[in-house]
């Protein structure tokens, strides 16, 4: 028996089908009903690699008692954040102001006539434990609270609302010369600050603010760091760390230690979209460390192999658990497995695998260059690290092609396309040659693919390795070609469907790739062309003509939320605000068109007050800021483009010249003025060197 979120386009909300509770999406009839019977909504969000979601899947969303209660005094509402990124974020901040702490699943309570919060949590268990009440007891208590406690209930909304309210219009704010220059040293000192490798917690990428302390050490300042040293530290525990998968390519979420030894599992889109072009930064910036350029290899191989459709656009994600055999590989298809998936199963290994799959002298060179011991580092199973930095032996690169091949049922070479598991019944029936792979979330979504075009068109533009732009190009024209609607950009596609209208982030990003790829292929005109009509529909639905800034949502999809939030805060991902504002600088550059600087400048304001009181959550606008204060178009010829390209310029616009000065290589323009037309390259990358450093 299953409810209605079987023929639901969602993994995530698939995985939900088979529970007793009678989950509802989020769409009119579900919020009519609630209103109609009186009843309060719980509404549940998370995503499809979300390991704690998956638990309480599993346990309290599958308890017959807990389901029985819950459908008699509740509508239940199951919302996947990856499709509906504003609905979570309004949702996100009242757990936050309620618990001062937030995470997936988000499970809210909210009033039937408003959609307003006024109980929130996480992770319920079923019997209490873990100092959390079990979930019955929970539900009941609210119940109970929103029959008798009508005053205190109305209180408690208003406070909330006003909060949410409060929180979604901000005071602009101008600045003189002196103070932006004052306030991007802020930005940069807070953000090197927060990437200072630390001895506690959990290490995760943080690429915003990696990318605004590097941007930040071409600069001559005075700091408390040294911020080249640290950028460069940060690259090196990506490259190196288990967040890594030295076998098979690809980045991990993040560690569970400050060691950058062992990952929660999952492999996100968007972390190695950023990944990527933050080490190709590193290279191009002078620090060609090995690592960074086999890393970024491996990914894109990754890419490919697992993450690619025939159609050309990537994958969502890749789930943290998968499947263990019982059997040896190869694995029979038909043959069950273990009953539940293990949490990196997939990737780790026994020593005695080790010893069983390599020789004496590939073990004992595995083990000089990684963390491999008998007792392991992760329960008992090893997850590779590197131990230093530079090339790997050509022993050693044997030694991980082997484990690929244990891995995989064959070798990296001859393994072009790995199909996906698309949910768990596939990899448990499948026949596998190797290992039973973790279950791919095989959604397309516009923002992360986009941050995966702009990391290869990065990465192609330094290494100059041609399948790096074939894959952007291919996966940027399938996004133009099928993700609009009757004239409307749209962020999801499945299985070739587009579906929701595209927010924000979806059309900053994707803006932001169209200009990577331009920067690629300066000789032509279509990503620009491409580029400037997006942003026309951006500016008519999202922006904020009284406020500033971008909304979450478009004008004609916002009727369902009970606030119009503009992202300016970085989480996993760059605020679409911040990429939005440095996007219209470089399309100031690209077109000659000040309107779009006019509304940079309006975008700023409007974020300034949060800049100056809390740096450390807006790395991304920091970033706007400096391309709006040092931004530089270079005129010049092809064949200069093509070596400047690779120079790490991060302010920096290229257009062909068609007409130069004589005897002159190319022209520097700084805002509104050209300088001097330069005589040599040496003298035009002097010149492009002090516009970047004017602000």
């Amino acid at each position: 028996m299953t409810n209605r979120l079987a023929e639901a386009k969602s993994l995530y909300l698939r995985k939900h089908a088979e529970n007793p509770i009678d989950w509802w999406p989020w769409c009119d009839e579900a919020l009519s009903t609630a209103k109609a019977q009186n009843k309060p909504i719980f509404l549940s969000i998370g995503y499809s690699s979300c390991h704690w979601c998956t638990v309480m899947e599993g346990e309290a969303f599958s308890d017959p008692g807990i389901a029985e209660y819950m459908n008699a005094n509740f509508i239940p509402i199951k919302v996947d954040r990856e499709e509906r990124p504003d609905i979570d974020s309004i949702y996100m901040q009242a757990l936050q102001m309620m618990s001062g702490q937030g995470g997936w699943p988000l499970n809210a309570f909210l009033s039937p006539d408003d959609l307003v919060p006024f109980y929130a949590g996480t992770y319920f268990p079923v019997e209490p434990r873990y100092g959390r009440p079990g979930f019955l007891q929970v539900l009941q208590a609210i119940r109970h609270y929103y029959d008798t406690e009508k005053q205190d209930l109305r209180d408690r909304k208003a406070v909330i609302l006003e909060s949410l309210l409060t929180s979604a219009v901000l005071q602009q704010q101008g600045t003189t010369a002196t103070q932006d220059k004052e306030l991007l040293h802020k930005g940069w000192e807070t953000s090197t600050g927060i990437i200072t490798p630390n001895q506690y917690g959990n290490s995760f990428p943080m690429i915003p603010y990696a990318e605004l302390a590097l941007r930040g050490t071409r600069f001559e300042v005075t700091s408390e760091y040294d911020g080249k040293q640290v950028c460069t530290q940060r690259g090196l525990d990506l490259a190196l760390g288990g967040i890594y998968d030295h076998v098979g390519g690809g980045f991990h979420r993040y560690t569970v230690d400050p060691t950058w030894t062992v990952p929660h599992f999952e492999k996100m889109l968007y972390d190695n979209g950023q990944i990527v072009e933050y080490l190709a930064n590193l290279w191009s910036a002078g620090i060609e460390e090995p690592a960074f350029k086999r890393a970024i290899a491996g990914t894109v191989q990754w890419l490919k192999r697992e993450m690619t459709a025939p159609e050309g656009y990537f994958y969502a994600a890749q789930d943290a658990d998968s499947f263990t055999p019982p059997l040896s590989p190869p694995y029979q298809g038909g043959d069950k497995g273990g009953s539940e998936p293990e949490e990196g199963a997939f990737y780790v290994w026994t020593f005695s695998e080790l010893e069983q799959l390599l020789t004496a002298e590939e073990l004992i060179e595995l083990q000089q260059q990684f963390t491999v011991t008998a007792n392991g580092n992760f329960e008992s199973k090893n997850v590779l690290q590197r131990r230093r930095s530079g090339e790997l032996s050509a022993t050693v690169e044997t030694a991980l092609k082997k484990l690929f091949v244990a891995r995989y049922g064959a070798t990296p070479e001859s393994l072009e396309t790995f199909p996906p598991a698309r949910n768990n019944q596939e990899a448990k029936s499948r026949h596998w040659p190797g290992r039973i792979p973790a279950v791919t979330d095989t959604k397309m979504i516009v923002a992360w693919n986009s941050l995966m075009i702009s990391g290869l068109a990065r990465a192609y533009a330094v290494f100059r390795e041609p399948v790096y732009l074939e894959l952007a190009t291919t996966a940027a024209d399938f996004i133009v070609n099928h993700q609009f609607v009757d004239g409307r950009f749209h962020r999801l596609n499945y299985e070739n469907q587009p579906t929701v209208l595209a927010q924000s982030e979806d059309y900053a990003f994707f803006i932001k790739a169209l200009l990577d790829l331009q920067t690629c292929s300066p000789e032509q005109n279509k990503w620009l062309e491409r580029a400037i009509a997006l942003q026309e529909e951006f500016d008519e639905y999202l922006w904020s003509v009284e406020l500033g800034g971008y909304y979450n949502t478009s004008s004609d999809a916002s009727q369902d939320l009970i606030v119009r939030e503009r992202s300016y805060v970085d989480n996993a991902t760059p605020s679409a605000n911040g990429v939005a504002i440095a996007n219209l600088v470089r399309l100031a550059l690209f077109t000659d068109n000040l309107h779009y600087l006019d509304l940079a400048e309006q975008g700023l304001n409007a974020f300034r007050s949060v800049m100056n009181s809390t740096p450390q959550a807006c790395p991304s606008l920091f970033t706007a800021l400096d391309w709006y204060r040092n931004s530089t178009l270079i005129r010049t010829t092809t064949e200069q483009l093509h070596s400047l390209m690779s120079q790490y310029l991060p302010s920096v616009v290229f257009a062909i010249a068609s007409k130069l000065p004589d005897n002159s290589v190319g022209l520097v323009c700084q805002g509104l003025k050209c300088l001097p037309a330069a005589s040599s390259l040496e003298q035009m990358l002097q010149q492009v060197r002090q516009s970047q450093v004017r602000g």
